[in-house]
């Protein structure tokens, strides 16, 4: 049920539970392409905005109990995200390893700040007070933009410092995180031409 390296720096993954089914393929050097349907459609339309903005080409399949809750299929789709995101890292030779994005959307501020290091950590603030309680297009709780966050550093094994530094709109704040997500990670993943080899003193990440 791990994650399998297709090619390049393109790997794919599948993961069943009795609480979801989540099938993620993921090419680090695409153009930005998406095919998503995780059955949460504001979910959907961050990954979207993921993908766009990362260059990074997304194929994500995934349902769940949303009778109940989105929760673990939000989850569960970040836990794969993040598991195909470090196999399709690869041993991390020649990457930039650190890339930085402040974003707006309209009133929204987001910075993202990223290290590919190989140790999971998450930073995560600014949110104004009440944010965690919208249920955002009817189904995504703002709660679920941090818990997202965790499941991707965690299992792909990056830093993460996500500030929001403005924001009204509940729907602006969470996209303003996920695009300066996005265009931290494509800077953080690009190949860097003057690097060789490991870009760590300790030669491995």
């Amino acid at each position: 049920m791990g994650a399998e390296l297709i090619s390049g720096r393109a790997a794919q993954m599948e993961r069943v539970t009795s609480e979801s089914s989540v099938r993620v393929r993921m090419d680090l050097d695409g153009t930005g392409t998406s095919k998503i349907s995780t059955g949460v459609p504001f979910f959907d339309h961050m990954l979207t905005a993921l993908s766009k903005h990362s260059l990074i080409d997304l194929e994500i399949e995934a349902s769940g109990d949303t009778h109940i809750d989105v929760h673990h299929t939000v989850e569960d789709t970040a836990i794969v995200i993040g598991e195909v995101l470090r196999t399709a890292l690869g041993d991390k030779a020649g990457i930039r390893r650190f890339g930085e994005a402040t974003v707006p959307l309209d009133e929204a501020l987001a910075q993202a700040i990223v290290d590919v290091s190989g140790r999971p950590y998450l930073v995560h603030t600014g949110e104004p007070e009440g944010q965690q309680y919208h249920l955002i297009g009817g189904h995504f709780t703002g709660s679920m933009t941090r818990h997202a966050f965790e499941a991707i550093t965690y299992h792909s094994g990056i830093c993460l410092h996500m500030r929001v530094l403005a924001g009204r709109d509940p729907h602006h704040i969470v996209e303003a995180q996920f695009k300066a997500f996005a265009r931290a990670l494509r800077a953080a993943v690009e190949s860097d031409p003057r690097v060789e080899g490991i870009p760590s003193t300790k030669g491995a990440l």
